[in-house]
């Protein structure tokens, strides 16, 4: 568990500030350019696939022909960030009891010692270290965000164990998620609304696959085979929003990395399944996407374009849900120029997607507290920006929170209620002498509109990282993730991801 004294707090400026230069100095990217959910224009399945746009066979092609020298400058380097994330994420995450509870379980199947499990002194086999890397990756909600939510943070905690295991270059690493990023890209933009509206995960069900196609790439398996490993994961993918602000979201994660592998194993072995599980009757978009559009259209670009440099990520500068990250940069900016003792009350408007998975009840527990609109502003303007140190069980009933959490309401920003590509907030506080004071945030930090630096990056890392390892291992796993990619072998690497 991570210790509650102020080791985890940082100025939150480090975190928030705009003005430094940042790591993949990219230019945002407009509303414009973000695919449109509500586009009804490619009706239920009819387009793409009445062209000859068979994704399975062009995932197999771009799986087992992607290059990596051809790959533009901007897509390596948000590949690395997205590692050194997702790293510094799984190594604090593995210190909660989510990941306590999960590897109990583990050692109970008494596996062989292959791979290591991230952040513990442990090593089990690959689908196990999987299982757990994952839902340590997912637990504190502070991982990265692709198109509809953490679409791809069962992707790395896969590509661990395999890669270690196969002995793969760390070029070959790189390659696997890319390859797993792209994919996961058109699953989302052939039917963006299976998360939005239809109530399913994206974490697990579009992560089963793209972890799926990683592994494929890493254990070279032929062509002819990627499709019967796609087919395979559609039937593993799984995970409905029910379950989030509980233990079971991030389990999502864990189960899509460990299901993309034993995915591909299978698979590489001879294991059969539709060529045509994804876009075929009762397939994978016509069970998932019941009743919504969608198109296999966006397949047709896979290895012409990339995702990844196109739209982007959100890298997330606090360890809670997305959606409600611009109502608590709203809310931080009010906080510079209001007293807390002059409040009366805040309204914190937000889009309908985002209310239907954030409450306006005080939290339970650490996980509940991620999605409470009330604790998380309750927080921010009593102690500033929630980061690690917010969601412990001594915050939970910092009497101060909630008290004023009390003073905080929901309501839906009616000038951009239907929003669904971002989560526009607006804070509104009502003072006591009945003067009201508002900001409003469209795009929240981290996002490629407002991204985050690379000495944000870094300190997020950092901090995140010095929950399960020491500094000088930390220190060595940057490095080496600054540059994947370039090292001749990575025997060195693995033993740093373990604790002692």
């Amino acid at each position: 568990m991570a210790s509650d004294d102020g080791s985890n707090s940082l100025d939150r400026r480090i975190f928030l500030g705009t003005g430094m230069a940042t790591l993949i100095g990219l230019p945002g990217f407009g509303l414009a350019q973000q695919p449109n959910p509500n586009d009804t224009r490619a009706a239920r399945g009819s387009a793409g696939v009445a062209e000859g746009i068979r994704p399975s066979r062009i995932i197999a092609d771009f799986v087992t022909g992607f290059d990596l020298k051809t790959v533009p400058p901007a897509v390596i380097e948000r590949a690395r960030v997205a590692f050194i994330d997702t790293l510094g994420v799984m190594l604090a995450g593995s210190q909660l009891p989510p990941a306590d509870i999960v590897c109990d379980v583990i050692k109970l199947e008494g596996s062989a010692p292959q791979a290591t499990v991230v952040g513990r002194p442990l090593r089990v086999s690959p689908q196990l270290a999987a299982l757990a890397n994952g839902v340590s990756g997912h637990v504190m909600d502070y991982d990265l965000t692709y198109f509809a939510g953490q679409s791809i943070a069962a992707v790395i905690p896969a590509i661990l164990p395999v890669a270690e295991t196969t002995g793969a270059t760390a070029a070959e690493m790189l390659s696997a998620f890319i390859i797993a990023a792209e994919v996961a890209g058109r699953i989302n933009r052939a039917a963006p609304t299976i998360s939005r509206l239809g109530g399913w995960h994206a974490t697990g069900t579009i992560g089963t696959t793209a972890a799926a196609v990683a592994c494929a790439r890493l254990m070279q398996v032929p062509a002819k085979t990627i499709s019967d490993i796609v087919g395979i994961s559609a039937s593993m993918a799984s995970g409905v929003t029910a379950n989030f602000g509980t233990m079971t979201k991030p389990l999502h994660s864990g189960h899509a990395a460990q299901n993309g592998i034993l995915a591909s194993m299978l698979g590489a072995r001879g294991f059969t399944a539709s060529a045509s599980a994804l876009e075929g009757h009762d397939g994978y978009f016509e069970t998932f996407a019941r009743g919504l559009n969608w198109s296999v259209e966006p397949f047709g670009d896979l290895g012409k374009s990339y995702d990844l440099a196109q739209y982007g990520y959100k890298l997330k500068p606090y360890p809670s849900g997305g959606l409600g990250h611009t109502a608590i940069d709203a809310a931080l900016e009010l906080r510079e120029s209001i007293k807390i003792s002059d409040i009366a009350s805040v309204e914190v408007a937000i889009t309908k997607y985002a209310a239907r998975r954030y409450t306006d009840r005080y939290p339970q527990t650490i996980e509940n507290a991620k999605f409470s609109a009330p604790y998380l502003a309750g927080y921010t303007l009593v102690h500033g920006a929630p980061l690690l140190d917010a969601f412990t069980e001594k915050a939970l009933h910092d009497e101060a929170v909630r008290t004023f959490a009390r003073k905080v309401s929901l309501a839906i920003y009616q000038e951009y209620a239907d929003v669904l590509e971002e989560s526009p907030a607006k804070v509104t506080v009502t003072l006591n002498d009945g003067r009201k004071v508002e900001r409003a945030k469209y795009y929240a930090s981290g996002s490629v509109q407002v991204p985050m630096s690379a000495a944000q990056i870094k300190a997020k890392f950092d901090v995140c990282a010095a929950q399960a390892i020491d500094k000088a291992a930390s220190e060595k796993i940057y490095a080496v993730l600054s540059t994947l990619g370039e090292q001749p072998s990575l025997m060195d690497f693995w033993p740093l991801l373990r604790k002692a």
